[in-house]
């Protein structure tokens, strides 16, 4: 039966292999193909919700990559059609100076799925070997030993039963030169666009170096590293949503026909004429 939905999700969802230098990048998906699509897989991770639920299942998934990349955009269009109390989604603010004198890891334990969650993390543990390593804010020696430490720690959580999906975004360089451009008049993004951000788009190439040696030490067989090309933020979504389906075991659940019940008479109330404060409806 999981084959079975995990086949649907495949056809659910735009797929897409690693083209060649020399193919053409496809053409920009339109907006009603996205949403028909999306609508589509959103089925799919209801399915999940149900099945995590109904068996206790434990599925963390990570989002990392560079600065607009769309990791915010395809966490959102992964968690809106479901309930928060299953889908909880961790961006942790920059560490406390209690924090700072903890074991590294040790911020984002109580952060991982109980049974019946989904944990997504938007930025993780990996912020050690980003940007901690890229601005200065850990020692060369703290980051190698957390290349070090990490896989290990990974394959606990595995073998605790944690269902464990890494994905990096990798946006081009012009595709990120032209959203961070776009958020500087743009009321709504402007809080995208810290002193930190602006210091983070300065240093690409730091962060290669950075990003590829995070790769070296942890993109192992059991916690592997999935990429996705982000330059066309819609046909990402689906890729990356399709490809986490297919790597949940997950099932059907059985539940009852739903019949809405017989509404209670009103055996005399009447609506009171109180003088609601009402909001202006200027729409």
């Amino acid at each position: 039966m999981a084959k079975k939905n995990n086949k649907k999700a495949e056809k659910a969802g735009t797929q897409s292999s690693a083209p060649s230098k020399s193919a053409a990048a496809p053409a920009k998906l339109k907006g009603k193909d996205y949403e028909r699509e999306l609508a589509k897989l959103h089925v799919e991770i209801v399915k999940v919700q149900e099945w995590a639920k109904a068996t206790g299942a434990k599925i963390c998934i990570i989002f990392e990559g560079r600065d607009g990349a769309g990791k915010g955009g395809t966490i959102k269009a992964i968690t809106e059609r479901v309930s928060p109390r299953v889908f909880r989604v961790i961006a942790l603010p920059a560490p406390s100076e209690r924090e700072k004198s903890q074991m590294y890891v040790q911020r984002y334990l109580p952060h991982l799925p109980a049974a019946g969650e989904v944990v997504i993390f938007d930025r993780s543990w990996y912020n050690r070997a980003g940007v901690e390593r890229v601005m200065g804010f850990a020692p060369e020696k703290a980051v190698k030993r957390f290349l070090e430490l990490v896989p290990t720690w990974e394959k606990l959580m595995i073998e605790s039963g944690i269902i464990l999906l890494k994905y990096w975004l990798e946006v081009s360089e012009a595709e990120q030169t032209r959203r961070i451009k776009g958020r500087i008049d743009d009321g709504r993004k402007i809080w995208k666009l810290s002193p930190m951000d602006l210091e983070s788009y300065s240093r690409w190439y730091d962060y290669s170096r950075a990003r590829d040696d995070m790769f070296a030490a942890t993109d192992t067989a059991w916690a592997p590293w999935y990429v996705a090309k982000s330059d066309d933020k819609k046909r990402a979504r689906l890729n990356i949503i399709s490809h986490m389906l297919t790597h949940i075991p997950y099932k059907s659940v059985k539940r009852a026909k739903v019949k809405l019940p017989k509404r209670q008479k009103p055996h005399g109330y009447v609506e009171p004429d109180y003088p609601y404060k009402r909001i202006t409806e200027k729409f």
